[in-house]
């Protein structure tokens, strides 16, 4: 049986790991490339116009989509930003910032804002906004500080400095939403959409 059409070519527009993983795991056929774009420079961009964050979101995974033409295939580009209480949180430039992130998270709900954009051509044909929301439990100072030393470089690797399908997980007392669109990929919409236009099968 023939889950996955041959054409067009599938190019995940993302070196993510995570993001990758989930693609890989729905048994999806595909190729991997960086899509070189100025992440920070958007959002604060954005952020000055008064953009809220889905839309910033959208912005970047459809930058990262449109950046790789190539012929035929299908783009997929996403991005992911972490709300909570109004600010944007990005991913932390070091250990450092990313305990003052836990710190400002402990014991707070905070939505993970989730755009994926489908582009052929350079041109968009799908997107989608996911916001699956988190409640962070009160943990001690003490497991903080066991938990960072766990980690280590890994924190830095995605915006809310935790990993849920690792060690991250324990810093949570609840969770709503789609699990692969907190690890940066609204999936299950995105298979729709697959299937929508003969990608995969029905």
């Amino acid at each position: 049986m023939t889950i996955q059409a041959a054409r067009p070519e599938i190019i995940l527009a993302s070196q993510s790991e995570a993001r990758a993983a989930v693609l890989a795991a729905a048994g999806l056929r595909f190729t991997a490339r960086a899509a070189r774009v100025d992440e920070a420079a958007v959002k604060e961009s954005m952020r000055q116009e008064g953009a809220d964050a889905a839309d910033a979101a959208l912005a970047l995974a459809g930058l990262k989509a449109r950046r790789i033409r190539e012929a035929e295939a299908l783009v997929i580009g996403a991005d992911q930003i972490l709300v909570c209480d109004g600010a944007w949180y990005d991913k932390p430039a070091d250990v450092a910032a990313a305990r003052t992130h836990l710190m400002a998270l402990r014991g707070r709900v905070h939505t993970l804002v989730t755009a994926v954009v489908c582009a052929r051509g350079g041109q968009e044909v799908w997107r989608h906004v996911a916001r699956p929301t988190l409640r962070m439990r009160r943990f001690s100072e003490a497991f903080l500080e066991e938990y960072i030393a766990a980690e280590g470089k890994a924190l830095l690797g995605s915006v809310g400095a935790y990993r849920l399908e690792g060690l991250g997980v324990q810093l949570f007392e609840a969770i709503e939403g789609e699990y692969a669109a907190i690890l940066g990929l609204p999936l299950l919409p995105l298979l729709g959409f697959l299937r929508q236009h003969g990608v995969l099968t029905v």
